[in-house]
């Protein structure tokens, strides 16, 4: 690593248990923080989530004022186990009709600014089976103890279950094999972020809305690299969770998201290559290996900052 990211290491990662929920909540001086679960099809875990959030941080404490969830497209009782669970629920393309819909996480994150009206906002995956609410009080707290923090990423070991078969470290392999590669020789300042792709994080509502959101999986490299040159390194943070456990796919499933991510970093370079929509894995049939073609959505949404602009040029 640069010197200047060790320092920057040393300084902005912190420990889940440094903070507590009503410590917290002592210093929001005024801000609503809201906690948002983009969740398509996670009846299963979207509920327990929820609740946990309302019994800990909402009822109890008060750190938290809303919890939202954004349901894309859900075929489950997703939006039902949610909404009984105690949580606000908006269906993705309910919001904000008149630009149509994209598919993506991205997608539901950004359209969550038209119904969080939150200072802070954080961002908690709904396929989580091992969540505990001190989570979101850890990513919260760089952001009310410090300024000029303005993103928050989770870090975590990541566990891997594949076959009946459990290593409690070997997750993550599009963020070892795929983002840190890219991170590392791109966006050199970045080589200190533990988990680049972490689906857990929080941050500024001020900064969300001047950055643009890719709508699929390339979101959140995008939202990373994006902050760093809005706001500098010195914007960023990190705080250790622990272990993150939730659903694992298998590598062939994983071709999609690996291209996504490199399509959304590509896309940052000063002279951005032409992103590919479309990338081939094989499988075997009888008569040997066959071309697949995985479609890879390259989608962004604007600034949402760039929405009330827009509209007050056209009034």
């Amino acid at each position: 690593m640069l010197p200047q990211v060790r320092d920057w290491y040393a300084a902005r990662t912190y420990s889940v248990r440094q903070w507590s929920a009503s410590d917290l909540t002592a210093s929001k001086n005024g801000q609503r923080v809201a906690v948002v679960l983009p969740a398509r099809n996670e009846q299963e875990t979207v509920g327990a989530i929820v609740r946990s959030l309302r019994h800990e941080l909402v009822d109890e404490v008060g750190l938290v004022d809303d919890v939202i969830v954004m349901d894309s497209g859900s075929t489950d009782a997703t939006a039902s186990v949610a909404r009984r669970a105690g949580a606000q629920v908006f269906r993705v393309d309910d919001v904000l009709p008149s630009l149509g819909s994209r598919d993506g996480k991205g997608e539901a994150m950004w359209k969550s600014l038209a119904v969080a009206s939150a200072d802070l906002l954080v961002f908690v995956d709904a396929d989580l089976h091992d969540f505990d609410a001190g989570w979101v009080t850890g990513l919260l707290g760089p952001l009310l103890q410090e300024p000029e923090v303005a993103l928050v990423k989770a870090a975590y070991d990541r566990s891997l279950t594949l076959s009946g078969e459990t290593s409690a470290t070997a997750g993550g392999r599009v963020t070892e094999l795929t983002a840190r590669p890219v991170l590392n020789a791109f966006w050199p300042e970045l080589a200190g972020v533990l988990q680049p792709l972490a689906g857990e994080y929080a941050a500024r509502r001020s900064v969300l809305e001047q950055v643009p959101f890719v709508c699929g999986y390339g979101v959140e490299v995008a939202l990373l690299i994006d902050v760093l040159g809005l706001r500098g390194l010195g914007a960023l943070a990190q705080v250790d969770l622990g272990r993150r456990v939730h659903r694992n796919r298998a590598d062939d499933d994983l071709v999609a998201t690996a291209s996504a991510v490199l399509q959304a970093a590509a896309r940052r370079l000063p002279h951005a290559p032409t992103a590919e929509t479309t990338v081939t894995r094989f499988e075997r049939d009888q008569s040997g290996f066959s071309p697949v073609e995985v479609h890879v959505s390259d989608e962004e949404r604007p600034p949402y900052a760039s929405l009330a602009l827009a509209a007050a040029l056209a009034s």
